[in-house]
């Protein structure tokens, strides 16, 4: 999962939504999704930037992933940790606006076709790009990063992740075609994103044991000093190549950034009140409400704001491992959901500033909802693996405390749920027919699950439940993520308009069974993966949807998560010396509207 993090971070910066199009000959500035590019040959900038914006300054900022350390720059392999600074290093052939969720423009490419077959996608790369040592980028290159990424030297999710593209072929020196195993619809947009890299890099050491090298990529930002727990600093490269390509028109314009590495949020937040960093995305609202107090707020030293959120929700939750025997009955995930009373937290803990999450794919047409019906009610029928019943019934949604609802009534729902598993109480616990505890453990690398932990422990105590809330170190957190040694974990999944191969990673039986997928449940679903085959091979938005609400009905039947909650806006700080482009635009993250689209006004103390 960690790595999986990881491929995330890279897309984001590279600002790809993967995408479906029909097959077409040459695309040439453009793919889209079955519908005219919102910009069209010939513009000048993405709307939601200030192409005039003055370049210069040094943007400061904490740690954005919360891992106060690194031990290589080499996100691209399991082993260690790389700084999600590094990202801003590598460029991919193709990147979207953050305007629409399913166009992408050329990059590193001038020129993208899709076959009319489908079955492959070529990409002419643009002459003037280049490495940040100075060499041009090729085709040989692009062969080159999916060659390595397939290889055993990368971390394994992306053999997975890329594993309906058959090869990579250098047509000629500017020329690179992707053949594809499937006419899956969103492949050439998979190509696009993937990130390139130099095989200078390497420099003739095995791929895998690269770890203080400086990547050779063709971002925008270079590594200029490191300090390993403390401090990384990226300088924008003088001689970027890309710098007045319409994508890019209005981006990246600090001269340097600099990440400041804190080990937990209490000295974070601190750190960011008394100067040390410029911009804050607060995901705490306890914090928000609290904490965002003080002069600096109070003279417009430091602007509190919040920003709206247009994009799908995603899922964040209670992750059970299904490896783990106490998590492999349905009706015993089940009533440990039926023990946590979101509304009562949000009321005593969160201050009122959540909603909870319902779905994979919350706030979106993706998210399923009644009965299923028309073209879902079809496909669900059409599966050759079995689904249970109550599939077709009610989408699931998780429980409430809402009147006429209660805790007390849901917790009796548990208890019956749990003994139907049979697991009932005696002897001060709830014990199987061999007598044995029902228990579990849920770990934390920062401790702030604690506030809900809490609560809901007296609650499954109520039910004879052994539950242990334990804070780990960060570094042992990722090791048992990646080796799927854990009990209940809580975790983000990524958030996608328009999600696709990156499924197979995070819910197919291939992957329940490959260290540092990202397939923490352990999900081994015959329908699941007959489901997310479909939604690769979708051809239309409407199937897309479809397709996904189907899948989500299915997930969220088998109660493999205990949703948690979310935000339906950005809650940021920044110190008052910055400017940002008078239009935000529809499906962004915070973090990076700030960095890639802000501009400095005055220096630090001015």
């Amino acid at each position: 999962m960690f790595m999986a993090k990881i491929l995330r971070r890279i897309v984001a910066v590279s600002v790809l939504v993967p995408a479906l199009l029909p097959a077409a000959a040459w695309a040439a500035h453009a793919l889209a999704l079955g519908a005219t590019p919102k910009y069209p040959p010939g513009f000048t900038h993405f709307d939601y930037v200030n192409p005039d914006a003055p370049k210069g300054g040094t943007l400061y900022l904490a740690n954005p992933d919360r891992r106060n350390s690194f031990d290589k720059f080499n996100p691209f392999t399991l082993k260690g940790t790389s700084p999600a600074a590094v990202a801003m290093m590598f460029e991919s052939l193709g990147t979207s606006s953050w305007d629409e969720p399913a166009t992408v423009y050329g990059l590193l490419a001038e020129d993208m076709s899709v076959a009319a077959d489908g079955r492959s996608a070529t990409f002419r790369i643009n002459p003037k790009a280049r490495f940040n040592d100075g060499s041009p980028v090729t085709a040989e290159d692009v062969k080159y990063s999916f060659d390595t990424l397939m290889s055993k030297a990368a971390a394994p999710q992306f053999p997975i992740i890329y594993a309906e593209i058959a090869r990579a072929v250098a047509v000629d020196r500017l020329t690179v075609r992707f053949d594809f195993k499937t006419d899956n619809w969103q492949l050439p947009q998979l190509a696009a994103g993937m990130a390139v890299f130099s095989p200078k890099w390497a420099a003739g050491k095995p791929f895998d044991k690269l770890t203080f090298e400086k990547p050779i990529a063709s971002g925008p930002y270079l590594i200029e000093q490191y300090d390993t727990g403390r401090n990384i600093t990226l300088r924008r490269n003088p001689e970027y190549w890309g710098a007045d390509l319409p994508v890019n028109r209005g981006l990246y314009n600090f001269d340097r950034i600099v990440y400041r590495m804190y080990k937990d949020d209490v000295a974070r937040l601190e750190a960011f009140k008394a100067g040390e960093f410029d911009f804050n995305v607060e995901y705490s609202a306890r914090n928000w409400a609290r904490s965002y107090t003080g002069s600096n707020f109070r003279n417009g030293n430091i602007i509190r704001r919040t920003l709206p959120v247009g994009s799908t929700a995603g899922m964040q939750g209670f992750i059970m491992n299904l490896r783990r025997a106490q998590f492999q009955d349905k009706r015993v995930r089940e009533a440990l959901g039926l023990s946590f009373d979101f509304e009562w937290m949000d009321r005593q803990v969160f201050y009122g500033q959540y909603k909870r999450i319902y779905s994979f794919w919350n706030n979106s047409p993706m998210a399923a909802s009644g009965v299923p019906e028309g073209d879902e009610l079809k496909l669900l029928k059409s599966l050759s693996a079995p689904l249970d019943p109550a599939v077709f019934g009610e989408a699931v949604r998780p429980p409430s405390t809402n009147p006429p609802s209660s805790l007390r009534a849901n917790l009796r729902r548990a208890v019956a749920l749990f003994a139907e598993a049979g697991w009932t109480y005696r002897d001060g616990a709830l014990r199987n027919a061999k007598g044995e505890p029902y228990a579990f453990e849920l770990i934390d690398e920062q401790g702030s699950l604690g506030r809900v932990a809490a609560p809901w422990g007296r609650n499954l105590a109520k039910l004879g439940v052994q539950f242990n809330y334990r804070v780990i170190d960060r570094a042992l957190y990722e090791k048992r993520q990646e080796n799927f040694d854990f009990d209940m974990i809580s975790i983000r999944f990524g958030d996608s308009e328009t999600p696709g191969p990156e499924l197979v990673d995070e819910f197919g039986s291939k992957a329940a069974d490959t260290p540092g997928s990202g397939n923490l449940w352990g999900i081994k679903d015959p329908a699941v993966d007959q489901l997310v085959a479909r939604i690769a091979t979708a051809r239309s938005r409407d199937q897309l949807n479809t397709t996904a609400r189907a899948l989500d009905r299915v997930l969220m039947h088998g109660h493999y998560v205990i949703p948690e909650w979310y935000s339906s806006t950005h809650r940021v700080a920044y110190w008052n010396r910055f400017g940002f482009p008078d239009k935000l635009p529809l499906y962004y993250q915070a973090a990076s509207w700030m960095v890639m689209t802000a501009w400095e006004t005055k220096k630090r103390g001015q």
